[in-house]
């Protein structure tokens, strides 16, 4: 007996010593069994929530999430346990969660399972990044302000040096037209033949200006590149996070699934441009939407490539829209440039690649793109 008691008040020191550790972690835990029912509910859960543990021992999970998966996160559970495949489980995910008053926040959640003889038991861990996403939104901003100072002074560059290089054959081209034209008011043999001279240097300086205009926009988009070795899900989870500081969705249910092993060979800042740029326009896409999803995934692909795909469930693409999709100045959006998807080609093509757009199985678009698999070319 005095045994058994040593040993009972040994396991709720420990017990007592957990509770104490877990209830000062800022992450909230809440631990479910396999029908979703709550077990526990951290002291971090009560205050991120606003709930206490007292009310939501024995209630579903669901009722802290937001629509869709408030609905379908027990067709979640018996899905797992019918095949076992994990989606979350060990993995992490960017997702939502919705507070006793009914708003809804981002978080950042972390799943582990322990199995027992007789039950199964999942820890949920849970970070609100309402905070750090403001003050990385403010960063954002700045970043986004110097980099439009950047674009500005960069075409500047550019208008300079493309007036620059056009302006000697255009003139020609003025002077020789103007010379024509004064030579056909006495139209001689002499200068009709001094005219028919004007009008082939005309020809000849248009067609200089077309070449100069070519090795301009060559060297744009196969311009010199910083191409490295790097893992592709680091480049999407890096780009995904940006994407989400500017964003004022709270709705939004996001997933990466990008296998471990894929690397690439290729510029890092400008592949995140690309990725940026889709899944802004995918966000944008879906603020209308009862139901957002973005999903982005990675396979290898054919002539040793990898292929990225960012599908999202919003609206679509109108067919007018999608056969000049990636034209420079093309813009369905009030106050855009019609940029992006333009500089999204230039990029994929630089790198030896390409992009395309079509249906995507969530119901709206989804955006493909190829780029050099590093383990195919032996650079691994």
């Amino acid at each position: 007996m005095t045994e058994r008691s040593s040993h009972q008040e040994t396991e709720f020191r420990i017990e007592t010593h957990l509770r104490s550790i877990l209830d000062t972690v800022p992450d909230a835990m809440v631990i479910i069994d396999e029908k979703g029912h709550i077990l526990s509910f951290s002291a971090a859960a009560e205050r991120m929530f606003g709930y206490s543990e007292a009310e939501l021992l024995g209630e579903n999970v669901s009722v802290l999430m937001p629509s869709p998966d408030r609905e379908q996160h027990d067709s979640y559970l018996e899905r797992y346990a019918q095949t076992g495949e994990r989606r979350i489980i060990g993995i992490g995910r960017l997702t939502t969660a919705r507070r006793r008053d009914g708003s809804t926040f981002p978080i950042d959640l972390s799943i582990g399972e322990a199995r027992f003889p007789d039950r199964c038991v999942f820890t949920g861990f849970i970070r609100d990044l309402t905070e750090r996403e403001q003050s990385e939104r403010q960063v954002h901003r700045l970043q986004e302000e110097l980099a439009h100072v950047s674009r500005v002074t960069s075409m500047g560059s550019l208008a300079t040096s493309i007036a620059h290089e056009l302006n000697q054959p255009l003139s020609a081209i003025a002077n020789y037209t103007e010379a024509a034209s004064d030579m056909l008011s006495d139209p001689t043999p002499t200068n009709v033949a001094l005219v028919r001279e004007a009008l082939d240097e005309c020809a000849a300086q248009s067609i200089r200006a077309g070449q100069i205009v070519r090795r301009l926009r060559d060297f744009i988009s196969r311009g010199e590149t910083d191409r490295q070795i790097v893992p592709l899900g680091r480049m999407v989870n890096e780009a995904s996070a940006m994407a989400f500081m500017s964003s004022s969705s709270r709705q939004l249910d996001f997933e990466a699934k990008i296998p471990g092993n894929l690397v690439v060979l290729a510029d890092r800042i400008q592949v995140q441009q690309i990725l940026l740029n889709l899944i802004r326009n995918a966000v944008e896409a879906m603020e209308e939407s009862q139901f957002q999803r973005l999903v982005i995934t990675a396979k290898k692909a054919p002539q040793g490539m990898v292929e990225v795909t960012v599908a999202d469930s919003g609206p679509g693409l109108a067919p007018e829209v999608a056969e000049s999709l990636f034209s420079p100045f093309l813009t369905t959006k009030p106050k855009g440039m019609g940029l992006g998807l333009s500089i999204c080609r230039t990029i994929a093509e630089a790198h030896g690649g390409r992009i395309w757009a079509d249906k995507s199985k969530l119901g709206g678009a989804a955006f493909h793109f190829t780029l050099p698999n590093a383990a195919a070319e032996g650079l691994e």
